[in-house]
């Protein structure tokens, strides 16, 4: 229902609110950073993290050798590498010194791994698009466009305006805006050498690597709250409605044995989950920001089990997550998916009926989605609600940041 999120909104004077309320970002991130406090913990949790050597996630912390060669791309699937390169010129040509010096970054940087998706500034990354005059942000809103396809391009960039608008429902437009995000360069341009970009922010974080032709795109986090825009000069933009819609038919389509399998709890925050099942900030989902590294045991139903219509679903799910990707490197990625399916497992938590809250995640070697619905955060409810969501994509065993192709392009050159 649209506007369902309005009746939980804050009173304008709500100390949630009114604390924050005219802060700068990094302003803000000092408070956010105090000892004690819900946001201080998370911080306290999460920093040590990025400066463990990058592994890549897995099931069971042994990483799986030859998952991805750097082969040269199939004809068709090549990334717009062309465009790429170009539009990130023209980005680093409207810098000064200072702001190229500040934006760039080796291409194996541990700063790809400082990345996070709450709205307080933990690590000040590259540059601050809020801070930056109209033309910066326009370049590289460009580079965004260079590099997504124009679904993806829309969806990502949905993700800010949703932001921004939330700025303005709220009246924290110096903590939520439509450039409340930093964008880092990673390597130099380059047609054939690996490089590439970051952006990230509240609900939005986007990690894109290419090398000789070849694309990846994770780790990737959208998230929206609300999940909608109902009104001003974007009214009915809405996110995730896809996403949402499939799981619950991948539930519907299964046999009552395979979904009671699937469904690992019952309830989003269930008695039987062990201690740090669901974390404060990140809650259900587990390859957030930070979890570079984190072991993720397989859960729930083995994909090749499932009828063949879930089995379509499961795979449709994948490709909605990878609708970022340019329609050459999406191809690339879905046969890499595909490639295996028979070990690919779907696994739930919460209801599958309409109005129903859930989190669901598909993993494989070289692949975990993510879909959770989220208690608030700027609106007042205790409890996950339908038009708070998070997702996650990873590609797992080593490739996230595209680390595993640089690290075979460094070594073989």
């Amino acid at each position: 229902m649209s506007g369902e999120y309005r009746q939980y909104l804050f009173p304008h004077d709500h100390p949630r609110l009114a604390e924050v309320r005219g802060l700068d970002p990094y302003a803000y991130g000092e408070f956010s950073r105090r000892p004690g406090t819900f946001t201080g913990g998370l911080v306290e949790g999460w920093t040590p993290l990025y400066r463990n050597e990058f592994r890549g996630v897995t099931e069971d912390g042994t990483l799986r050798e030859g998952l991805y060669p750097l082969t040269p791309a199939e004809p068709g699937e090549e990334a717009p590498v062309e465009a790429m390169v170009a539009a990130a010129r023209e980005l680093l040509a409207v810098l000064d010194d200072d702001a190229r010096k500040k934006i760039s970054f080796a291409v194996d940087s541990v700063e790809w791994q400082t990345w996070a998706n709450p709205e307080f500034l933990q690590f000040d990354t590259g540059l601050r698009l809020e801070f930056q005059p109209a033309e910066v942000r326009e370049k590289a809103l460009a580079l965004m466009r260079a590099s997504l396809s124009p679904e993806g391009y829309d969806l990502a960039h949905g993700m800010m305006l949703i932001n921004g608008f939330l700025g303005e429902v709220v009246d924290l437009p110096t903590v939520l805006n439509q450039f409340s995000y930093n964008i880092a360069l990673y390597g130099e341009p380059d047609p054939v050498a690996p490089w590439g970009w970051q952006l990230y922010g509240h609900h939005c974080a986007v990690n894109c690597l290419v090398v000789a032709g070849r694309m990846v795109l994770s780790p990737v986090f959208l998230g929206a709250e609300p999940n909608e825009i109902d009104a001003g000069p974007h009214a009915g933009l809405r996110a995730f409605d896809d996403r949402i819609a499939l799981g619950r038919q991948v539930m519907d389509t299964l046999p009552e044995a395979q979904r009671r399998a699937a469904t690992v709890y019952r309830q989003m925050v269930d008695p039987a989950m062990p201690p740090g099942r669901v974390h404060p900030g990140d809650e259900r989902h587990l390859a957030g920001a930070f979890q570079d590294n984190r072991v993720i045991p397989l859960e729930g139903v083995r994909v090749t089990d499932m009828p063949p219509a879930a089995r379509d679903l499961v795979m449709a799910i994948i490709d909605r997550f990878c609708a970022l990707l340019p329609r050459g490197p999406r191809a690339a990625r879905m046969r890499e998916v595909g490639a295996h399916l028979d070990d690919t497992w779907f696994s739930w938590i919460g209801g599958h009926h309409p109005g129903d809250v859930f989190y669901y995640r598909i993993q494989s070697p070289v692949v975990i989605a993510e879909l959770d619905h989220h208690r608030g955060v700027f609106l007042d409810h205790d409890t996950p609600q339908p038009f708070h969501v998070h997702t996650v994509l990873r590609t797992p065993h080593g490739n996230d940041y595209g680390r595993a192709w640089v690290r075979h392009w460094q070594e073989n050159r």
